[in-house]
């Protein structure tokens, strides 16, 4: 057999060259993560422990009850567990500047129509709705899709090409519970969530694409068009404006990419929960969004599936009502996926939302989001600015900028230091980490695309915004003046788990 020699180790048994370098490349690996504090804080949390590589450890919070598995924290969840054990709670939420948060501020917003403060109660609402949704509320969705989108087409949405759905996540479910064994292309970074359903529903076999900070995170359509030929993608996942980068594919690019699907039979999900948070140049521009609804063909035959909601949008995240856009087939689907996952949204908060998709109502509510919004935004990275901190690639959608730590001192360079660094100042940032999206969890973390960078959300109200501000502030002041061995320590751990309450009793 030709090929590279097999060395023979000291008991006399070959071991395969590749092997042996994959072994040392893991245990060089594991030293990296050994030596932060801030990673071994991470990895001891239930569910991020690295797969597939040696050695294998049993962590006693994941073995409690047997045959059960954690599948991982999303990031929000995660950097909240760690904030409690900071310190952090609800009831004095007030004191800390939660810049990690992934919803937008729900109180009045100026210019913007008055925000609900009561719900009807009418008795028919205290049965079950349909698992499908409330006929009306899918029959103003799919009115309203026509009328910002498809004017003119003859093919147009009827309440039959909707589903309402309890979240984001839960329609993301329904529908990879109902797609079969296939390739799936995702982005990295994207949608933390898009982690556990890639690794929950096994059929679905990921397949990702990095994409580049020089061509500004955008998605690749010829990139696409090439792996759907020749890796055989069949699905396609990506948010369109994109989580955690701010950017966005639109007008050609985007009727590209639809096409795309449409041509090589590929299902293209698009998450689409912040078509809304659009920042125009001129003021022509205001109350414009995105969607790719807009260049489907035919709503029944083209294999292009929208998720999207109240919770963004409409900044009213605690009512869990969102909707699945699609072919009438799929959304016969959804319904059976619905029925074993989640029951349905909420029946009440379903009437109510009714009249919140009225068009008129709807241009008021995008125009006063994105003149608010856009505000944010700019005071933001002008102060990120003074701080010293230059945003690679701005945000022009979403309320989120990615930023690079790669510049500043070791060990605020990567994205879980600087976070730990910022809970001893009452304020939360994600790490990047968070969007690499890797099921398998094999990465090492300090190889991780994302692992120099946090995502900073200005979805909070300016004061909230200001006060995390300067929290970044202090810890930059102390970095310059006591240097880089002032961090990397002295972290509080985690609530403890299961197998410490037992020692106590």
């Amino acid at each position: 057999m030709s090929g590279a020699s097999t060395p023979v180790s000291r008991s006399g048994r070959s071991t395969p060259l590749h092997f042996r370098d994959v072994v040392h490349d893991v245990i060089r690996h594991f030293r990296h993560e050994k030596d932060s504090e801030a990673h071994r804080i991470f990895r001891q949390s239930a569910g991020h422990k690295p797969k597939g590589m040696l050695p294998q450890t049993v962590n006693p919070d994941e073995e409690t009850v047997p045959g059960i598995e954690h599948p991982g924290s999303t990031g929000v969840i995660y950097c909240s567990d760690r904030a409690m054990a900071n310190g952090f709670s609800y009831a004095s939420s007030h004191e800390w500047a939660n810049l990690g948060q992934g919803a937008p501020e729900v109180g009045q917003i100026p210019d913007a129509p008055a925000r609900p403060t009561s719900i009807p109660l009418p008795e028919d609402s205290l049965e079950y709705a349909p698992t499908t949704g409330v006929k009306a509320l899918r029959e103003a969705v799919a009115n309203l899709y026509n009328h910002q989108y498809r004017q003119g087409k003859l093919s147009q949405y009827t309440y039959e090409n909707v589903c309402i759905v309890p979240g984001g996540r839960a329609g993301l479910s329904r529908v990879a519970a109902v797609v079969g064994d296939v390739y799936c292309s995702y982005q990295i970074p994207d949608y933390t969530a898009y982690d556990q359903v890639l690794s929950a529903f096994k059929r679905l076999v990921p397949v990702p694409t990095a994409l580049d900070a020089e061509n500004k995170y955008r998605l690749d359509v010829d990139q696409i068009r090439k792996d759907i030929r020749t890796q055989g993608l069949e699905v396609i996942l990506a948010s369109n404006p994109r989580n955690p980068t701010g950017q966005v594919i639109e007008g050609e690019e985007l009727k590209s990419l639809v096409n795309v699907a449409r041509d090589s039979s590929a299902t293209l999900i698009m998450d689409e929960f912040y078509s809304w948070y659009m920042y125009p140049d001129s003021e022509e521009g205001y109350g414009r969004s995105v969607s790719s609804a807009e260049f489907i063909d035919n709503v029944n035959q083209d294999p292009v599936v929208i998720v999207n909601g109240l919770t963004k949008n409409w900044r009213l995240p605690g009512w869990r009502v969102c909707w699945v856009l699609g072919p009438k087939n799929l959304i016969t689907a959804l319904s059976q996926s619905g029925s074993f996952l989640d029951g349905g949204a909420n029946h009440p908060l379903q009437l109510a939302a009714i009249p919140l998709l009225d068009p008129e109502r709807v241009l008021s509510e995008k125009v006063a989001l994105q003149r608010h919004f856009k505000r944010k935004r700019d005071h933001v990275l002008k102060r990120l600015e003074q701080l010293g901190l230059k945003v690679d690639v701005p945000p022009v959608a979403t309320f989120y900028i990615w930023l690079n730590l790669e510049r500043l001192p070791a060990p605020l360079n990567n994205g879980l230091t600087f976070f730990e660094e910022l809970l001893k100042e009452k304020t939360i940032v994600i790490p990047g980490i968070f969007f690499d999206i890797n099921p398998s969890h094999r990465r090492n973390l300090f190889h991780s695309p994302c692992h120099h960078f946090v995502r900073l959300s200005f979805g909070p109200p300016l004061e909230d915004l200001d006060k995390g501000l300067d929290a970044i502030g202090r810890v930059l002041r102390k970095a310059k003046k006591e240097g880089g061995h002032a961090f990397g320590h002295s972290y509080k751990k985690s609530v403890g788990g299961v197998h410490e309450l037992d020692k106590l009793i």
